[in-house]
């Protein structure tokens, strides 16, 4: 599954509708990452790739989503985005956290091995 790009509408279908719900409250499935960018952004640019390379990795497993800023202002509002790429973590559970930053592959891998995934590994 590749990254997915967002609309508004499709935000509240997939991720939280936060016109109903006055708690966080998270629709899907599958742990997510959602990537709040813009195509001006020289550091969105380099998350980019390593988030497709990412979705690729972990198909099935973890759903990847982008949101630009610039044309989806409202979520960009409602969730205080004040600066770029901001990342949402939704873990299996649906609890969220955000991060703003760019960050490498090797840390992504280490939030969602830790975070965003159930525990399934084996207790030693």
């Amino acid at each position: 599954m590749a990254v997915t790009q967002l609309t508004t509408g499709d935000f509240k279908d997939r991720i939280f509708n936060y016109e109903q719900e006055e708690e966080w409250k998270y629709a899907g499935t599958l742990p997510a990452i959602i990537d709040f960018y813009a195509d001006w952004c020289g550091p969105c640019k380099m998350v980019a790739p390593i988030l497709e390379e990412l979705s690729k990795e972990y198909e099935g497993k973890l759903a990847v989503y982008k949101v630009n800023t610039d044309i989806e202002q409202e979520v960009s509002s409602v969730f205080g985005i004040q600066s770029i790429p901001t990342l949402l973590f939704v873990n299996a559970a649906g609890e969220a956290m955000m991060q703003a930053g760019a960050y490498p592959k090797h840390v992504l891998k280490k939030i969602i091995e830790e975070s965003l995934l159930p525990a399934s590994k084996p207790a030693e």
